[in-house]
């Protein structure tokens, strides 16, 4: 049970609200999710609070720590756990907050919080960019651009589908890479040598027409958050304009603003 201080330092099972059927097919790591999941929707586990350790859950449950490690990332990616380094866990909002302050591919950034991002390439082609693409990048009248959309995944999940823009001049036979599997800013940075220095995010949101739920399996309608972004490197050339829509459910922007004096 929670003590005073709103820690569930108890290692009883029953008393954290989870119990394992030992019959089912369903993976325990699963069990534990959704119970954990139900207990933060019905209000019994409320953001803020200090949440057991892997090992305290196991040992209440009978269990390696592996399942209950499972477990964790799973509900870290879907942002109902946040678990800093050294901390205990605590019980989060249900939203993984994107912090726009450091220039961080989403591989990067997913790594970086302990989650396991993955991609599948939907489509890569070399087009006559629009008009807001042409711009960003500064382009010349008849130059073309590499046009490369995928979905991204967290810990199996879809959550983001990106198209990338990239100038054809600039980055020849980009083709030949497995972008499934190679970070877009990896490849920039080691194989073309270009060193990233900045970037300039616009932020905005909208509901999810039916190309853009299908591949996130959400709902036509429900909420996007919508990340427009151009990508310099440090000669100050623009060389990637990426548009991204994000889970709503899943993803809110962080941003840290200081008045200047």
């Amino acid at each position: 049970m929670p003590n005073s201080s709103g820690v569930v330092d108890s290692v009883n099972a029953e008393e954290l609200g989870l119990m394992l059927d030992h019959g089912s097919f369903v993976p325990y790591y699963e069990q534990i999710v959704g119970q954990v999941r139900s207990r933060i929707k019905a209000k019994k586990l409320k953001e803020g609070q200090t949440f057991c350790s892997e090992g305290k859950i196991a040992r209440a449950l009978g269990i390696s720590k592996m399942p209950v490690r499972q477990a964790f990332q799973k509900l870290r990616s879907e942002g109902l756990l946040v678990i800093a380094k050294g901390k205990r866990p605590v019980i989060g909002s249900g939203r993984v907050l994107w912090n726009f302050q450091q220039l961080r591919g989403f591989s990067e950034e997913m790594r970086r919080r302990g989650l396991v991002p993955s991609a599948r390439m939907l489509s890569m082609e070399i087009v006559e960019p629009e008009i807001d693409v042409a711009q960003a990048l500064k382009l010349t009248p008849g130059e073309r651009v590499y046009r490369i959309r995928r979905l991204r995944f967290v810990d199996g999940e879809p959550v983001a589908v990106v198209t990338s823009n990239l100038p054809a001049r600039i980055f020849a036979g980009i083709d030949k890479y497995d972008l499934e599997k190679q970070s877009l800013y990896q490849v920039f940075e080691q194989a073309y040598k270009r060193k990233l220095k900045w970037a300039e995010e616009v932020i905005g949101a909208m509901n999810a027409g039916e190309e853009e739920a299908r591949p996130l399996e959400a709902q036509p309608g429900s909420p996007l958050l919508v990340i427009k972004e151009t990508t310099y490197d440090i000669q100050n050339v623009p060389i990637e304009y990426s548009v991204s829509f994000l889970r709503g459910d899943r993803y809110t922007a962080s941003v840290i603003s200081v008045r200047k004096e």
